[in-house]
């Protein structure tokens, strides 16, 4: 885990392999290698020696007491997911979600489904703030 207290954030390839997990709740290196191939051409052991090093930056737990070792990620996807957009409005929208959920907006077409999660979140956000 970093020294200052602050999740790791994963990389790109990191984040694929967190998927897999977080699809499985729990997976081993065969079944998240199996998973990725779709998306990713990375070689077996490539998977093995990222899920070690993720193992070790605290982006997952290993069960070393089972055969095959079974990993699971320590933070849930959403907790990830939170992190990461926290950096990003920090770091490149000077603090500010609204940049973020603006720019974001229009890089394409939300469905309807997600308009109206949208406007229950704004109608919820106002409802705290009157």
């Amino acid at each position: 885990m970093p020294r200052n207290g602050q999740s790791p954030k994963p990389t790109d390839a990191e984040c694929t392999i967190l998927d897999a997990i977080w699809q499985r709740g729990s997976a081993t290196v065969r079944e998240v290698f199996e998973d990725i191939q779709s998306q990713r051409a990375m070689g077996y052991t490539s998977v093995l020696k990222f899920m070690q090093i993720m193992t070790e930056k605290g982006l997952l737990t290993c069960d070393k007491s089972v055969r095959p070792q079974v990993y699971k990620a320590r933070q849930s996807q959403q907790q990830t997911q939170r992190n990461l957009v926290r950096d990003l409005v920090d770091r490149a929208f000077q603090g500010s979600p609204g940049n973020l959920a603006l720019q974001a907006l229009s890089l394409k077409k939300s469905s309807p489904t997600e308009i109206r999660r949208i406007r229950e979140l704004l109608d919820r956000l106002e409802g705290d703030v009157a």
